[in-house]
């Protein structure tokens, strides 16, 4: 699901399915519900997997997920789980972390509920209380609990995996600081659940991981997947055939090629016996490798004439025949065995043979990672991808100098820690996906960097790294996603925070350095909504007004938009006004810019928008030329689409707001985009897959996004390297792209698209992702 939409909905990969999950919407007044359907058929795809797949690991955890499914049925039927909802059990708050499953379903169950956990077991033993975690709960309360918490936080050798597990730690805190107060609030709410729900930290070998580490993988993570590394069966296969039948066969024809005319002598047996014996052995011992076994093989068939010659048998017509064109063949193949080509033959051969496996190759670079923390990632990536030493030769067998293949090494790199430019540069994040996995830790670094207390800035690092491991829900009716400012234990130590201007300027640098990042490095791809999440949470802080807007998914759009999305296109007439942007679009920035006016008066009136939220909705809908909500998927993507070109999606909130500055440029990002359209155009093969041409558009749409903020000067040199460069390419892609290459010269030239999205006579088209009919980039006739 686009997990982290802070109006969640699920994603394109889950969109058919999970359309069904919601009921019809009769009106505004009647919010929209969700029905048990895509429950239940999620259950009987567990059910059939639980039972059909031949993978008993597989099936193992097909059984888990149809639990969890009829979890779900029951707590809808009984009316516990409120599906949609902020709060979807209806026993828990908001702030619990639910047990959630694929569509953003609760299952009715915390995640830091069940059964106790082994640490937990461990800590009533050493406290000698009951293993309950409300005898837990109250012992960790007493002085002797207090002590150990007090432990845990100056020595950080713990880790909170649910933020659940830093309420218990934070109450600890409190005392010692001396505010007994809100640590006897945070007591208060606690306790409810004080006998369901881990409050408990978990004590680790090592201190918990730097608030400034940044690193896609740990040490331990790359290890494992260093040890799931197991020998190549087919690379195996072929090492054993040059390494062991390829000199068997060489074997048997030169001394085939040793008996000459007439009969042969007793030694010529007796080695012929011997070369029988060795190939019971071989057979026996190396099973990788079956085309010896082929009867019509040439081997087996010096094989067989051997075996009647040596019982004393005259060789059949048939087989004599076979025998005479076998050694004629291998002769003319490679040579007499000794001879100067059969020789450098089976050199090179051998040498191949001789190149260590992946498999071995790995085992080193675990050993060699083995010594480094696994619980974080490593500076050096560098020492442990080095190629094979003497020392380490001489222990393993592997050949000195032997490199390291990238396969392997990637494993490793993964595990690099740097700052987020240099993983970017290194190719460890290779997509705004990958970067948006890695922020919350330099998110983490800059929430915890408000607190001046070394042991409370690590455990409110650790508490945010946990938070943001939270599954999202599926929620309707514009509610949004709980945020980690709702945590009771957040809300406590709020007053310890640094009340400086200094914490806003950080959070904004560091806003400014990831919005930069995201947008230099991928220039043409759509911020992915787990990434907007965490630059609204850096927004937030910096306190810059900053609306970022999550891309919603077309299956069960609601019709409607959330306030910010006014208020984003706002911004974005503010920096494109007159622009190329505006005119390629057809968009009336003043229009858009009176309706922001007006939902400022009527929140300030009211308290909260009414009119104009709606009235932005149904400005995206006549852009779309449609009348509003609809169940058609594509029907709706269209209207999203026209929310995400009046808002530019973010681009001018960064731009204009933030104040982004690109190092390479704007232009240089231009070209960088139109350089992806090209490739993605390439892929495109009979008719597009619809996904590739939205994904196009989009990359068109940034384009122009980079292209309004060039100099006029700027803007005209890429338009032009633009010309020259859709002339170099394959005939398909300039057969595809004519027309919008021709729609973007008509609205740079002057002109205007028509009211149907075309111009010059039709050869000029506007290039839009989601069509409701078949849409012209399907229909192009391309040549072949």
């Amino acid at each position: 699901m686009n997990a982290h939409a802070d109006k969640q909905l699920p994603n394109r990969s889950a969109s058919k399915a999970t359309a069904d999950a919601v009921s019809e919407a009769v009106s505004e007044a009647a919010p929209v519900s969700v029905s048990a359907s895509y429950a239940a058929g999620r259950l009987a795809r567990a059910l059939r997997t639980s039972v059909l797949h031949e993978d008993a690991a597989t099936r193992e955890r097909a059984r888990s997920r149809a639990r969890q499914w009829r979890q779900v049925l029951a707590g809808i039927g009984s009316g516990s789980l409120a599906i949609g909802s902020r709060t979807p059990v209806t026993a828990l708050p908001a702030w619990v972390t639910p047990e959630v499953v694929t569509g953003g379903f609760a299952t009715g169950s915390a995640t830091a509920g069940g059964p106790l956990l082994p640490y937990e077991e461990e800590a009533a033993r050493l406290a000698g209380v009951p293993a309950t975690r409300s005898e837990l709960f109250a012992h960790f309360l007493t002085e002797d609990g207090l002590v150990r918490l007090w432990s845990l936080l100056d020595s950080g050798h713990y880790e909170v995996r649910v933020p659940e597990e830093a309420a218990l730690a934070t109450v600890a805190w409190l005392v010692r600081a001396g505010d007994f107060d809100a640590a006897a609030e945070l007591v208060t709410v606690l306790r409810p659940f004080a006998d369901r729900l881990r409050f408990l930290p978990r004590p680790t070998d090592r201190p918990s991981p730097g608030v400034a580490a940044v690193h896609r993988r740990t040490v331990g993570e790359a290890g494992v997947a260093l040890a799931r590394r197991r020998p190549h069966a087919a690379v195996e296969t072929q090492r054993e055939a040059l390494t062991v039948w390829a000199p068997f066969e060489d074997e048997l024809l030169a001394h085939r090629l040793e008996a000459g005319p007439g009969t042969p002598g007793p030694r010529w047996q007796a080695d012929g016996a011997a070369l029988l014996a060795r190939y019971g052995s071989l057979a026996a011992a190396h099973t990788r490798c079956t085309k010896h076994l082929d009867p019509k093989s040439n081997a087996a068939i010096l094989r067989r004439a051997l075996e009647e010659e040596l019982a004393g048998r005259v060789l059949a017509p048939r087989l004599a025949g076979l025998l005479r064109v076998a050694v004629t063949s291998m002769v003319a193949k490679r040579g007499a065995p000794g001879s100067p080509g059969h020789t450098r033959l089976r050199r090179t051969q051998a040498e191949q043979a001789a190149l260590p496996s992946h498999h071995a190759l790995a085992a080193l670079v675990l050993r060699r990672i083995s010594r480094l923390d696994p619980g974080s990632g490593t500076a050096d990536v560098d020492a442990p991808l080095a190629p094979v030493s003497e020392a380490e030769a001489l222990e393993t067998g592997l050949p000195v100098g032997a490199a390291v293949p990238t396969a392997i090494g990637n494993s490793v790199r993964a595990a690099l820690s740097a700052p987020l430019e240099e993983l970017v540069a290194r190719g460890v994040v290779p997509s705004a996906e990958v970067l948006a996995e890695l922020v919350p830790q330099l998110v983490a670094a800059v929430t915890a960097d408000q607190y001046a207390d070394d042991p409370l800035r690590n455990l409110m690092a650790g508490t945010y790294r946990a938070f943001r491991s939270r599954r999202s829900l599926l929620l309707l009716n514009l509610q949004h996603q709980v945020r980690i400012e709702e945590l009771p234990w957040l809300r406590a130590v709020s007053a310890h925070r640094n009340a400086d201007a200094g914490a806003h300027e950080q959070a904004e640098e560091a806003l400014r350095r990831l919005g930069e990042l995201a947008v230099s490095a991928f220039p043409a791809t759509v911020l992915p909504n787990p990434l907007v999440r965490e630059l609204s949470q850096l927004g937030r802080q910096a306190e810059l007004g900053t609306p970022f807007v999550e891309e919603l998914a077309a299956d069960i759009f609601m019709g409607t938009f959330s306030p910010k999305f006014l208020v984003a296109a706002r911004i974005a007439a503010d920096l494109l006004e007159g622009s190329l942007y505006e005119r390629y679009y057809g968009i009336d920035y003043a229009r858009l810019r009176r309706m922001a006016v007006a939902q400022a008066a009527d929140t300030a009136l009211r308290g909260r928008p009414s009119h104009s939220a709606r009235e932005f909705a149904e400005l995206c809908a006549e852009r779309a030329g449609t009348n509003g909500l609809s169940w058609r998927p594509a029907v709706n993507g269209t209207v999203i689409e026209q929310a995400q070109i009046l808002t530019t999606h973010n681009l001018a909130t960064l731009a204009h707001r933030v104040r982004i500055a690109p190092p390479t440029g704007w232009a240089a990002l231009a070209r960088d985009c139109f350089d992806t359209v090209c490739r993605l155009v390439n892929r495109m093969a009979g008719k597009p897959m619809r996904s590739t041409i939205k994904d196009t558009a989009y990359a068109w749409r940034q384009m122009l996004f980079h292209l309004s903020l060039c100099e006029e000067t700027e803007r005209e040199t890429v338009l032009a390297w633009i010309e020259a460069d859709i002339a170099r390419r394959p005939p398909r892609v300039r057969a595809r792209l004519a027309p919008a290459v021709a729609g973007l010269n008509l609205v740079a030239a002057g002109a205007s698209f028509g009211a149907d999205g075309t111009g010059d006579g039709g050869r000029a088209r506007r290039l839009l992702g989601w069509s409701t009919d078949e849409h012209w980039m399907r229909a192009v006739e391309v040549p072949q």
